[in-house]
């Protein structure tokens, strides 16, 4: 790391310890690999991150012939309180609703009992196997997305959440325990996106699919801001657990360039609500970025 990208670094950090936040960020040119970031080897839950390597691994089974995109899965009445506020979770009665349009629910606006229904099709384990054919190291799937819902997000969960973290990163939340949780670190979500972006061990027509409901997604509020202008396409993913508030995607500028970006935080503030810190996140992210688009 040189001394500008030391200094730059460090300011960050300043930045996110003043609003109660731990950060890993990492920031990657996928023209030259140049990358900046903070902490980007650390692991954490990832939350509704999952939700892009789940798509990966339908949509090379679909790639393979083992899943017909327009195959039809019934999907129960919901259950908000296990499964998410929005999407199928809120539906009265039983859907009838086919895995290609599952794929979009679960990324375009995170629908956790959408994300459900395709797990049922391609479990954790094997969602994570695919991820390691692809050469994807750092992320691990263990569990579908019912198994993170049921968790109240008052403020006593947010103090539980904040408090409760043992020093090697077990919690009493299994939702927060990097030995039970899905995780990731910054580091493997960049290198799940440039393996999406680039030429990989990913079939061709499984990444375009992947890119396509990425820039779909409607939940942007983090990154977003900071990324989307009339010069360049944003597509990324969000990942909201208790404390933890992430986002992960690509900007492409008109100029060609491309770049990478994850952004996994967690918060010490026990609120569930905290625009100022989605904000942060957006201008350090920024930051990054420019300095790297700049170096």
């Amino acid at each position: 790391m040189s001394d500008s990208d030391a200094r730059l670094v460090g300011r960050l950090r300043a930045q996110l310890a003043d609003a109660g936040l731990t950060g890993s960020f990492l920031v990657r040119d996928l023209a030259s690999s140049r990358e900046i970031g903070i902490d980007p080897d650390a692991s954490s839950p990832i939350a509704s991150l999952v939700k892009v390597p789940l798509a990966v691994a339908v949509l090379s089974r679909v790639h393979a012939g083992r899943i017909d995109g327009a195959g039809v899965i019934e999907v129960a009445a919901g259950r908000p309180e296990s499964t998410g506020e929005s999407g199928l979770s809120r539906f009265r009665h039983p859907a009838r609703v086919a895995v290609d349009d599952l794929l979009y629910l679960a990324l375009a606006i995170s629908d956790n009992a959408a994300a459900d229904a395709l797990f049922d099709l391609v479990p954790p384990a094997s969602v994570t196997a695919i991820l390691r054919d692809a050469g994807i190291r750092g992320i691990t799937v263990r569990h579908p997305m019912r198994e993170v819902g049921g968790t109240p997000s008052d403020r006593l969960a947010q103090t539980l959440a904040i408090g409760a973290k043992t020093a090697g990163l077990g919690h009493e939340l299994p939702q927060l325990d990097v030995t039970r949780a899905n995780i990731g670190s910054a580091r493997a979500l960049v290198d799940l996106l440039e393996a999406l972006w680039t030429p990989s061990a990913i079939p061709a027509d499984v990444a375009g699919r992947v890119r396509a409901l990425m820039r779909g997604s409607i939940l942007r509020q983090r990154l977003g801001p900071d990324f989307t202008s009339d010069a360049s396409t944003w597509s990324s993913k969000t990942g909201t657990l208790l404390n933890l508030r992430h986002e992960i995607g690509v900007v492409e500028h008109e100029d060609g360039g491309v770049f990478a970006v994850a952004a996994l935080t967690e918060s010490s503030v026990p609120a569930a609500a905290q625009p100022a810190a989605e904000a942060l996140m957006g201008r350090v992210a920024r930051a990054l970025h420019d300095h790297l688009r700049d170096a």
